[in-house]
């Protein structure tokens, strides 16, 4: 029978800083939910949530459970390809699209986490790289995909058959509700004993296996439900862009989703959301005014996040904050 293993310090810092923390949701909820009326641009606020999906579906494979991917692009790029075709030439509902891609992703992930979480370190990442360019050429070969063309003219139809998505605002409280289910449904599987077994392996693996329980099958499943949720995100942002192209799948958007992770803060709920609004802010706000520099801008941006706030924008936030309480 498994011992059950404690939680880390991590875990009692976070549940010493829940009310602070729930009050800065909160906020941020209202914030968001307000968004359209403040004169927030809503395709602009629907693609920085999806992206803010996928920052968080990646952080419960990175923060939590300490696996690094280098292709979870793939996902991405396979869900919204999926639902772009099903929804534009199968004649699906939305709603059924979003499914049918969030499926496809999970049994992406799936194929590819069963090769490579065998492995540890670099080599599962360079696994899961070599993994992702093999569904990328796919998508550049296969005929439905529309190769470098990309898959255009995806409608958005209407949800349930009842509720039009052709308006923005109808459709960016729809792509806010699901990030919220997403995002309570990654607290959920973290507060879980499930994830507390998912913390044990990224602190001590040996130590996890010596206790019985059995890791692989553990990093399986959160490497499967990361990717579904991954693929979630790439579904929802088919419909609000209406076209899905070889970017989604290409390995460099895996390389951003690991730059909005750290830049907001590893191992925490809301630092991947601030991390991806973040970016997608700047790449959308500021690209206009310095071109390609954008890039040089970021990088600048992430070397000063590893140099002088190594564990993210919220994870420091959250480290001073127990240093203020200890010292009071």
């Amino acid at each position: 029978m498994s011992t059950p293993i404690p939680p880390t310090a991590a875990a009692s810092a976070s549940t010493s800083l829940l009310q602070p923390g729930r009050i800065a949701l909160w906020i941020g909820l209202a914030v968001l939910l307000a968004a359209p009326f403040i004169g927030l641009y809503p395709v602009f606020m629907m693609n920085a949530l999806c992206f803010a999906i996928f920052a968080c579906a990646f952080n419960l494979l990175l923060g939590y459970t300490g696996l690094l991917s280098f292709g979870h692009a793939a996902y991405l790029g396979a869900a919204a390809y999926v639902t772009g075709w099903l929804v534009r030439s199968g004649g699906l509902t939305p709603e059924l699209g979003v499914l049918a891609g969030t499926g496809v992703a999970a049994l992406c992930g799936l194929g590819v986490g069963l090769i490579a979480i065998r492995r540890q370190g670099i080599y599962f990442a360079m696994i899961t790289l070599a993994m992702a360019q093999m569904i990328y050429f796919v998508f550049l070969q296969a005929p439905f995909t529309g190769g470098e063309d990309g898959l255009q003219g995806v409608p958005r139809g209407k949800l349930f058959g009842l509720f039009s998505l052709a308006n923005d605002r109808v459709l960016y409280y729809v792509v806010l509700a699901v990030f919220v289910a997403v995002f309570l449904f990654i607290i959920r599987i973290v507060h879980s004993p499930y994830g507390q077994v998912l913390k044990a392996i990224r602190e001590n693996e040996p130590r996890a296996i010596s206790l019985g329980y059995d890791v692989d099958r553990y990093k399986l499943l959160a490497f499967v439900l990361s990717t579904a949720l991954a693929g979630l995100a790439g579904s929802m942002k088919s419909l609000v862009l209406g076209f899905a192209t070889l970017s989604d799948a290409h390995w460099s958007l895996s390389g951003e989703v690991v730059l909005m992770t750290l830049l907001g803060g590893m191992g925490t709920f809301a630092g991947p959301v601030i991390g991806a609004f973040t970016i997608i802010g700047l790449q959308n706000f500021l690209a206009d005014q310095v071109g390609s520099w954008i890039n040089v801008i970021i990088g600048v941006i992430f070397v000063v996040c590893v140099v002088a706030f190594r564990k993210g924008f919220v994870g420091e936030l959250l480290a001073w904050q127990q240093r203020r309480k200890k010292s009071g």
